[in-house]
């Protein structure tokens, strides 16, 4: 007696559609599960069996062997015991409906039948709507993820015997259904608002430059400024998420594991603010069989690393491929995997040590040596990489009394969202979707600044001994600066102000 069922398997944020196959034949009573099982998917056989038992169904005591196809792919997790399940029942006749070869199967068991989630349960939707299936059958609580995809239909189930009544046709499920657009609607009221902010008008305006770009940046000042505060609010003055961002953002968040029902959808940019302890795996993402780390879970949001200087220099170094390629590529013995990494870096640091250096009411106790060493653990090429250093001083006593608000995000996320609807048309049909991505192709063609933009910068760049990539930084930045003006050219004071966002280049001289 031989049967199949489908099921999936998860390679980096994307599924691969896998056929579970059992036969049972005579013998002495063995269970064998091959095709590159890892411990959860063996012990899946003891769950399998209580299940069945205790869900009123008879366990065959013969020798059942369940392949899982394509063999050579690592198979981990208990989302195996449902279709494992239901392929014994369809092996010894229980289930005979023809919806078995339409329907992909997911979900753990309990001993007592009932079904568990699981994680992964949106790239399986995806990839079960790529291969022409009618639909997916998931745990209940995964249903919301499921059912973000259009054109398949999910069903959610609590336990084994609703599985078995729908798929024998006894029992009619409705699909899940739900509302994209409220998502979406839902993630546009941030509790954070840049009205909140008091004075630093400097660092706000810098903000704006760097989310109208899309361009890395880092803030020094004492600690107290407002570096994470600022830092906080700047999803909020993003633009709004696509479609496509938010399934490829939701697809990292579900193989984590880390959605839950009521935000089936990563509709809102995300920020991620990890501890300077990190490990370069954790940052990265990694392990045995690779798992995405922080700038994976930030990915088309911000990734924010507070007291740069205190992370390990071998971890900040790692960053370099994701900030320059938006990906991340873990190679490992049996597999090679990709992650999205597409983010916005957005950094603060104390100036010195003690954290006073420059400031008028507090003494800096710290040597010239002292302040070098500590800007050192930052390396040269990792600065290079960052487009905008500015300075955030301490908030002066007349500007924390004042009573008025500031601008608000809305005011200043309109800008920005002016700004990339410019880069969006002009660089339609490339890669490219922001300023901060330009190739020297690009900037070469629209980044060029007019006579006294140039001298300006030939003056800066020799006086400041500025890197090749430093200076196409300032050329983006220039280039935003003039989106935000609605200039269609370059001009000196684009130039003039991007220099200025480049502090720790003058701090070097």
């Amino acid at each position: 007696m031989l049967a199949k069922a489908l099921s999936s398997a998860l390679l980096g944020i994307d599924a691969v559609i896998v056929d579970v196959e059992v036969d049972i034949a005579q013998g002495l009573p063995q269970f064998a599960t091959v095709g590159l099982p890892d411990g959860a998917v063996k012990e899946s056989k003891d769950r399998v069996k209580s299940a069945l038992k205790n869900a009123g169904y008879d366990f065959p005591p013969r020798k059942i062997t369940v392949n899982l196809a394509p063999a050579d792919l690592k198979k981990e997790g208990a989302a195996f015991d449902l279709p494992i399940s239901v392929g014994i029942l369809a092996a010894t006749g229980v289930i005979k409906g023809e919806r078995l070869k339409e329907y992909l199967l997911l979900g753990e068991l309990s001993l007592d039948g009932s079904v568990k989630p699981v994680r992964g349960c949106l790239p399986v939707a995806v990839a079960a709507r790529s291969a022409g299936l009618r639909g997916i059958v998931v745990p209940l609580e995964n249903a919301p993820e499921g059912a973000v995809v259009e054109g398949v239909d999910v069903i959610g189930v609590r336990e084994l015997a609703e599985v078995v009544e729908f798929l024998n046709g006894e029992r009619e499920i409705e699909p899940f259904r739900v509302d994209v657009a409220e998502f979406f609607e839902r993630s546009a009221e941030a509790g954070d608002d840049f009205s909140e902010v008091k004075g630093q008008e400097h660092a706000k305006r810098a903000l704006e430059v760097a989310a109208a770009g899309a361009h890395n940046i880092i803030m020094i000042g004492p600690p107290g400024s407002g570096k994470t505060m600022l830092s906080r609010r700047i999803p909020t003055i993003l633009p709004r998420m696509s479609f496509e961002e938010a399934i490829e953002t939701t697809k990292v968040y579900s193989v984590m594991g880390l959605l839950d029902r009521e935000n089936a959808l990563v509709a809102q940019r995300p920020f991620r603010s990890p501890h300077h302890t990190i490990s370069d795996v954790g940052l990265i993402g990694g392990g045995n069989m690779p798992r995405p780390g922080e700038v994976s879970m930030a990915n088309h949001g911000v990734l924010f690393l507070d007291e740069l200087p205190e992370f390990k220099k071998h971890v900040l170094e790692v960053l370099r491929q994701p900030l320059e390629d938006g990906r991340v590529s873990i190679s490992r013995a049996l597999m090679s995997l990709t992650y999205p990494s597409r983010f916005m870096l957005v950094a603060a640091m104390n100036p010195c040590p003690c954290g006073y250096l420059g400031d008028p009411l507090h003494p800096c106790s710290c040597t010239p040596v002292m302040v070098q060493r500590y800007r050192s653990r930052i390396s040269g090429p990792l600065l290079d990489r960052i487009d905008i250093h500015i300075e955030v001083p301490a908030v002066k006593y007349r500007d924390l009394a004042d009573g008025r608000e500031g601008e608000s995000s809305r005011a200043i996320g309109s800008r920005v969202e002016q700004a990339r609807e410019v880069q969006r048309d002009r660089f339609r049909g490339s890669k490219v979707h922001s300023n901060a991505q330009m190739t020297p192709r690009f900037i070469k063609k629209f980044c060029e600044p007019d006579a006294a933009g140039s001298r300006l910068l030939e003056l800066v760049t020799d006086r400041l001994g500025l890197s090749a990539r430093s200076y196409s930084r300032i050329l983006k930045v220039a280039r935003t600066i003039a989106d935000l003006d609605g200039s269609d050219a370059v001009r000196e004071q684009h130039v003039s102000e991007a220099i200025q966002y480049r502090s720790l280049d003058r701090k070097t001289v």
